[in-house]
């Protein structure tokens, strides 16, 4: 029960767009048709899915203080906490090389739809929250952190692929011209915002 009230939670209440407003210039700039947005969306999936429980790992047996307790009594002082960022950047950059390459070698087109984008999944700050968020959460389990970083992922790729649908529907509507592009964009993220807010009022 407590996996599924955290993985709601990372989709809807906890939203990385809608609540913590974390990796809009990817949102914004892949969000122009849902084949791209979808795309990018399942990558960033995977990229938490795989991330998060393995900076979980290194936070809990190699960086906090009392971690390396396992190897010897000797390290149960150390405390490596000063590494966090480093370590979890880069285990993110090797994840997303890692995606890059599957995308690249099984699906050219989105490789190339996608464009800069996808490489810089490694500076998104949306990854980078997920990490940080396991973190200060202070999960008990890798299996509570690997749930949190699925459904925060998920709920990414839901706010990526729903103002990407609205964006190829509003292409036939008379939208005034001062607002067309990225203004009517801000305005429909931030009502899908409001919208989402309202599931902070749900107990689970």
């Amino acid at each position: 029960m407590e996996y599924f009230n955290i993985f709601v939670k990372g989709i809807f209440i906890e939203n990385m767009i809608f609540a913590y407003f974390l990796g809009m210039c990817s949102y914004l700039a892949v969000s122009k048709t849902v084949k791209t947005a979808n795309g990018l969306g399942l990558a960033v999936i995977f990229v938490l899915g795989i991330t998060v429980p393995i900076n979980y790992l290194l936070e809990n047996y190699v960086l906090k203080e009392g971690a390396l307790a396992w190897l010897s009594p000797d390290y149960a002082n150390v405390d490596l906490g000063f590494l966090s960022f480093i370590m979890f950047i880069a285990v993110i950059a090797s994840m997303v090389q890692l995606v890059e390459m599957i995308v690249e070698k099984f699906a050219p087109a989105l490789y190339g739809a996608l464009g800069i984008f996808l490489p810089l999944i490694a500076v998104n700050c949306s990854i980078l929250g997920g990490a940080l968020f396991m973190q200060d959460r202070q999960y008990p389990s890798i299996g509570e952190a690997t749930v949190f970083g699925l459904g925060s992922g998920v709920g990414w790729w839901i706010a990526i692929v729903a103002i990407a649908a609205i964006r190829e529907k509003i292409r036939y509507s008379h939208v005034p011209a001062p607002l067309r592009g990225l203004g009517i964009t801000f305005i429909i993220t931030g009502l899908m915002g409001i919208a989402f807010m309202s599931f902070m009022g749900i107990e689970i």
